[in-house]
């Protein structure tokens, strides 16, 4: 009985080390293929049409993430529907860190501006790191007859309803912005939409609305040649381009801070291993010198984060946007 009992747990033993053999290849094959990430080219899906800031910054990112990852990131633009075309390829992709989201500040509002989405931002995807940064601008003409935010205040405040700001389309960050700021300075004042930011700004130089609402980076080259004036910036800080012009706040409108921002994100599932390499990859290329100035001449301030950070702005901006849309009365679609 001893001896059969002996050559059973033989048979069994062998058996485990045959199966610990047949396993070694498999398991040598995992962390090749684990170490060797990324093994092709990455795709950074961006929501917006090509030459616009977020498009110029991912594609510049793009570049310096490339040298550190040594692989191409190749840019694939999808504009449209809120940036809902854009996330749903890449939530539709293999969550290996292959194909990546550009976020913005748009995945938060557009949370508030359709009934049902197909995804959850907050739980189908998992952040990587902030970009970058880029705030707004209060603009006039230059010739116009306001010459400070009290001056334009002081009017809105005096003549409701004939104060004009120009924004972009409907639910965008620029026209939320200019809804907040009515309700933080205690103005009524019609907003009006164009279709993109140099219909904003040829409606303000041709004076068909008093004052503009934009992003900085179209704004500066009219801002260089004296075509337009800044009464003030969004932001909490001042912009270095535009030291002489104050923010919001600082001209005495409380609880008054705008910006937008752009982030790496993946498909939720996407190995723990992956999403740290591309998040040091992020931080290297935000963190060089040279791609710092060459945003910040395109009104970007660059900052990467860490993925708790970017989730963490993520959910903040999506319950201080919906703030805003109710408040400026929009209907979800």
């Amino acid at each position: 009985m001893h001896i059969v009992r002996t050559a059973a747990a033989a048979r069994a033993s062998r058996r485990r080390l045959l199966l610990g053999l047949a396993l070694l290849p498999l398991a040598a094959r995992a962390a090749s293929d684990k170490a060797s990430f990324p093994s092709r080219p990455i795709t950074l899906i961006v929501p917006f049409a090509p030459g616009g800031v977020a498009d110029i910054t991912a594609r510049a990112v793009a570049q310096a993430m490339a040298a550190s990852l040594g692989q191409p990131v190749v840019i694939d633009n999808r504009p449209g529907a809120g940036g809902i075309v854009a996330t749903q390829a890449v939530l539709q992709a293999p969550a290996d860190g292959h194909t990546l989201l550009l976020m913005s500040n748009a995945t938060a509002i557009s949370v508030h501006l359709f009934k049902r989405l197909p995804y959850d931002a907050a739980r189908d995807l998992a952040p990587i790191s902030t970009l970058g940064f880029f705030e707004l601008a209060l603009v006039v003409r230059n010739d116009s007859r306001f010459r400070s935010l009290a001056d334009l205040v002081a009017f809105g405040r005096a003549n409701p309803g004939k104060l004009t700001i120009g924004t972009i389309a409907v639910g965008s960050t620029q026209q939320l912005a200019a809804e907040l700021f009515k309700s933080r300075a205690g103005i009524d004042a019609v907003v009006v939409p164009y279709k993109g930011s140099p219909a904003v700004i040829n409606a303000l130089r041709a004076g068909e609305i008093d004052v503009g609402f934009e992003i900085l980076s179209p704004l500066l080259p009219q801002l260089s040649a004296n075509v337009i004036r800044a009464l003030a910036v969004t932001g909490e800080q001042r912009f270095p381009l535009l030291p002489d012009v104050p923010t919001v706040q600082q001209q005495g409108i409380a609880n008054y801070s705008v910006a937008s921002w752009n982030a790496l994100a993946a498909p939720a599932g996407t190995p723990a291993a992956t999403l740290e390499r591309l998040r040091r990859a992020a931080f290297e290329a935000v963190t060089q010198p040279a791609l710092q100035r060459q945003l910040r001449d395109l009104g970007v301030s660059a900052r990467a984060s860490t993925p708790a950070e970017l989730a963490a702005l993520l959910a903040r901006e999506t319950l201080h946007w919906g703030e805003v849309v109710r408040a400026a009365k929009i209907e979800p679609e």
